[in-house]
């Protein structure tokens, strides 16, 4: 890999083969996201693999050109920024899958799927918007030699990928939770078993990321703070970009073509497993009995326990 320079952006003679090579693969599994979504008729569960994968796919296609024209900030910036944006979105195809298989699974489930999804992908938002204002202060900092802009940046990068695997390891906690009460239940047929191990190893892949992203953000501001010179960052150094970044990602959305939800759950949400574990019944769906507002106030309904009145049942016995 590229050694440190201090001649261009990126503070490295940047490889101008492996974005080359990146584009392919992500614009592969892209196109492959389309027809798999259009094919199962689950772009509502799975558009979120499109979109990332469109981010991360323009990201690379700009960094093969901004590697070519290193002194360009405009490029560094684009390529950055979308780079930055593509795995938070990523992890959203995550949520809409838990919730799907909650509504696969309402026996199971502790809380309405529907607002696990709203409730994910709201902080899931939250972190998309720290790691685009994050993103764009770093690359324009670093273009710019301006430090306290790429201080600035670093720190919302540091609070955006914290704040991002701390969701994903609430989002294991929650597959953990459906998973074991299946296991319990003996209902874990090979197509609930093959998401579950799925939605285990694609957390497994994004927490790498937020680690390695944590520790890059981290590393950069105690630098900066100390006065010393950031040519040492960790930010300055190509391999791990690749391996702890591009890697984790690339196998994560192949993972998704690969098991893709589409193939191992029902097209209608109201389509769930009886409890024999092999018959699947077509019920109404989640009953909702309350107003919109007391589901965002109290998503668990904490008072419907409290007065022993479960008011959000999930499926009408056939």
């Amino acid at each position: 890999m590229a050694n440190p320079t201090k001649d261009n952006l990126y503070g490295y003679d940047a490889n101008k083969i492996l974005p080359i090579i990146a584009s392919v693969i992500i614009g592969i599994s892209l196109i492959g996201h389309y027809v798999q979504n259009t094919r199962y008729k689950f772009w509502r569960v799975t558009f979120f693999m499109f979109y990332a994968g469109l981010f991360f796919c323009i990201g690379w296609v700009v960094r093969a050109i901004s590697v070519r024209k290193p002194d360009s900030l405009p490029l560094y910036m684009i390529s950055s920024i979308f780079i930055y944006l593509a795995p938070p979105v990523y992890s959203a195809a995550e949520y809409n899958t838990l919730g799907r298989l909650m509504h696969y699974l309402p026996m199971h489930s502790i809380i309405n799927p529907n607002r696990i999804v709203y409730i994910f992908v709201f902080l899931g938002s939250l972190v998309e918007v720290l790691t685009a204002i994050g993103a764009s202060w770093m690359a324009a900092g670093n273009g710019r030699q301006d430090e306290e802009r790429l201080t600035s940046g670093a720190t919302f990068m540091a609070i955006a990928v914290i704040l991002q695997g701390t969701i994903e390891i609430g989002f294991i906690a929650m597959v953990g939770i459906l998973h074991r009460r299946c296991a319990r239940a003996n209902m874990l047929p090979s197509n609930v078993r093959t998401l579950f191990i799925m939605l285990y190893g694609t957390s497994i892949l994004i927490l790498i990321r937020c680690v390695f992203r944590a520790v890059e953000t981290f590393e950069l501001r105690d630098i900066l703070s100390s006065g010393e010179d950031n040519s040492n960052a960790l930010m300055k150094r190509e391999w791990p970009f690749y391996v702890l970044e591009a890697i984790p990602v690339a196998l994560y959305t192949y993972w998704l073509n690969i098991i893709h939800p589409g193939r191992y759950l029902p097209h209608d949400q109201r389509q769930y497993l009886d409890f024999d574990g092999k018959t699947e019944r077509m019920g109404p769906g989640w009953i909702h009995k309350r107003h919109w507002v007391m589901f965002i106030a109290d998503p668990f309904d904490f008072i419907g326990m409290l007065s022993m009145k479960k008011r959000d049942p999930y499926y009408l016995r056939p």
